[in-house]
């Protein structure tokens, strides 16, 4: 029974270095969002620019063979 004490208070110390990285990584987490940039998102990516949702025209070569 001698031990019970000190395996309690290991216990102890355990618990606290958790709560210590948890707290570290949660000031971590502000910091990254706090200096995270912006995206401006109505501004259009120049790889999708001119591209209309839906059926697109047929490539020239198809019309060609379909008359």
């Amino acid at each position: 029974m001698a031990n019970k004490g000190r395996a309690t208070f290991a216990k102890r110390q355990k618990e606290i270095a958790r709560q210590e990285r948890a707290r570290e990584k949660a000031a971590k987490r502000v910091e990254r969002k706090e200096t995270r940039t912006k995206t401006d998102r109505t501004q259009d990516d120049p790889d999708i620019a001119g591209i209309v949702p839906g059926p697109q025209p047929l490539p020239y070569d198809l019309l060609d063979e379909e008359k």
